[in-house]
Formats: C-alpha cells, structure tokens, sequence
C-alpha cells in the first residue's frame, strides 16, 4: 500500500536550533496515527512543515507523488491536507450552518459566497457532515454559543468539508468534558474511514484509548514507533515520556 505521506530526513533549522532533526515518518491510508513527546519534542512543528506553514531547511515531505516541501499552504490544503489548530477558528457570530457554508466555499470570491444559493447536493453535504460531528440540531445557533468540545467538532467538520485525504489535529481534546473525550476519539476513527489522521497529543489515557499506530519523539528525532502497548515498555520513552507523566499524574 502506497503511503498518503512521507517524510524524508526532514530538518528544520530556527537560528541555530533545531526543531526537527532528520524525521522519518510513513503514515498510510485510512491510519490514525498519534505524535507523543515531551514539549519541545518536535511535534507541532511537523505539522507546520506538512501543511507548509513552516518550510524544512532540508529534507523532503512528499503527499502521494507530490513533493509538497517548499509548496504554499494554499496549494497543499487544495491537494488535500487539512490542519486543525489546538484552538478552534471559527467564525463565532455566525450560525454553525454559516460556518459550515463559508468553509464549503472558501475558494470562491467573497461576493460568490455572499451572494450564492446552495446547491442541494451543497445542502445534503453539509446536513450529512453536521450528523456526523452531532451538530445537526446546533445548525441555526451561533457558534459562539457552543461548548468548547462543540466548537472543536466544528472546525473539524469545517476541515472535512473540504474532502482531505490527510486531517492534521493538534491535541484535539483540550478542555474537554470527558464525554466530549470519547465522542471525539469516536469521530477521529470514523474520519479515518475516509482520509488519514495524524494528530498530536499529550493526554495518554486518550492516546491509550483510542490509538493504534505511535510516533515518539524527543529532541527533534523520532525516538520510536509502534503499538502503544509496545511503546509502553520501551525503557528509553519511559525515561524521557512516560516516566515523567506518571510523576505528573
């Protein structure tokens, strides 16, 4: 099976220090794939340099057989990479409905979204993807008015809306309640029926739950992969990760 993603001895230099340190990483079709690691590990920026918001001083990030390393995020999200930021960015004096629209639309000019009618296979996309993210009955109140997870599963219907083939989510649980929690990790699964998810994340009970591929990091490299339950006995994550979170806890 061909990878949607490669990343290629990708390095990221910020003055002298370095972010990335020639990362390695596969992600495949249909996967969820969890990035872990102490702050500072490289995480967030890996993300940034997939969807192009950060360019890698070396290396290369190929998306299928487009070598996407130092293209414009504009071209990268058209090609089918969508990036959700730890905190939503919606629109929140529109309705969920509007959020829903201008993100089906934001592509055309802003008169075009202003003054266009909906299509009706437009309309059934956006019912189908509100039933999906449990917003349906929230279609006509301001999204300023939703719960924080609420808002969140906005945003990624925002994303979906666009039909990536690769979802970016960076620690998509923060501040949740704990049913939010487990609705999202059901979401993030039911996406991958769809596209890949690489998301990025620090609470290790959701990681445990809801994972099956792990990608450690630490320093800028990657330290290890594999199940978690295997990662969990690697005493090296242990003594730079997992170790300190227990003491946290």
């Amino acid at each position: 099976m061909k990878p949607v993603l490669m990343c290629r001895e990708v390095s990221v230099d910020f003055d002298g220090f370095y972010a990335l340190q020639g990362v390695n990483l596969e992600v495949y079709p249909h996967e969820v794939r969890f990035l872990i690691g102490p702050n500072g590990a490289g995480k967030t920026t890996l993300l940034d340099v997939i969807c192009g918001k950060t360019r890698a001083c070396s290396g290369n990030v190929l998306f299928y057989s487009h070598d996407i390393t130092k293209m414009p995020e504009h071209k990268i999200v058209r090609l089918g990479i969508s990036r959700k930021f730890q905190s939503p960015s919606i629109f929140y004096q529109l309705t969920v409905w509007e959020n829903m629209e201008l993100a089906l639309k934001q592509d055309r000019g802003l008169f075009a979204i202003l003054r266009g009618k909906l299509s009706q296979e437009e309309r059934d996309t956006i019912i189908a993807l509100l039933q999906r993210i449990q917003l349906l009955d929230y279609a006509d109140q301001k999204a300023g008015s939703l719960s924080h997870g609420q808002k969140q599963w906005l945003e990624i219907g925002m994303q979906l809306i666009q039909f990536p083939q690769l979802l970016l989510l960076d620690e998509p649980i923060a501040g949740m309640s704990e049913a939010e929690r487990e609705r999202t990790g059901e979401l993030i699964h039911e996406i991958a029926r769809s596209c890949a998810v690489v998301i990025v994340e620090h609470d290790m009970d959701f990681v445990r739950r809801f994972s099956k591929q792990v990608t450690v990091m630490h320093e800028g490299k990657v330290l290890c992969e594999g199940k978690m339950e295997d990662i969990q006995q690697n005493e090296k994550v242990v003594e730079v990760y997992l170790g300190r979170e227990e003491k946290a806890c």
